[in-house]
């Protein structure tokens, strides 16, 4: 399951939509990439990543680092963030299995504010969620294993990096947790002690 998209155009090998929000509303930001993928009895083969493609979509941005998890059912790795002077955007696949993977809007002036969108990404779908900076980051493992391998437009920072409550009532994400089959999402010590949105000051998020 995807939430709903519109506005699905092509640039060069691959369809760019934007997705709408779990709040009914569509986010300026996020976008959901699907390659063309050529195959036959052989195998496939598609461009995973071309730089001028996307920055025909998003505009400049400069990768610095692949970061690669893999994760058993049932495990939530979220929701993260880095504020300033290292903000970090996010161009996330799964190689191996399938997660629902998770964007919050946490730019205090945007008018999707706190609003979140969700896809399911596969080694079978092969799509890509672009997570701009400015935007929280987690994911759901649905398969028996997933492998995830993300770029990011900047590094780690210890000082930088920031969580909040993959559960927060105000948020309201709509995880798929009828896929666990009845058992609760595996979280971090980290993660679990996040904070929610309503108890962090303005300069704990973005403008």
């Amino acid at each position: 399951m995807t939430t709903a998209c519109c506005r699905p155009a092509w640039v060069a090998a691959v369809r760019s939509e934007q997705l709408i929000g779990g709040g009914g509303v569509a986010l300026e930001g996020p976008l959901l990439l699907t390659p063309r993928v050529f195959g036959d009895g052989r195998g496939f083969f598609f461009e995973s990543w071309n730089q001028r493609t996307f920055e025909a979509l998003v505009g400049p941005v400069a990768f610095v680092q692949d970061n690669h998890s893999r994760s058993a059912q049932g495990v939530l790795r979220g929701l993260h963030y880095q504020l300033p002077p290292q903000p970090q955007g996010k161009l996330v696949r799964c190689v191996l299995g399938e997660i629902f993977d998770v964007a919050v809007d946490l730019r205090r002036s945007s008018p999707t504010f706190r609003h979140w969108v969700g896809a399911r990404l596969s080694a079978t779908n092969h799509q890509q969620l672009w997570v701009p900076a400015g935007f929280a980051h987690g994911f759901l493992t649905l398969s028996d294993q997933a492998e995830v391998l993300y770029k990011t437009s900047d590094y780690w920072s210890k000082e930088c990096e920031r969580a909040i409550r993959w559960d927060d009532p105000e948020l309201a994400i709509a995880w798929p947790l009828a896929a666990l089959g009845g058992t609760s999402p595996q979280v971090s010590e980290k993660d679990g002690d996040a904070p929610l949105l309503a108890a962090l000051a303005p300069g704990e998020l973005f403008p």
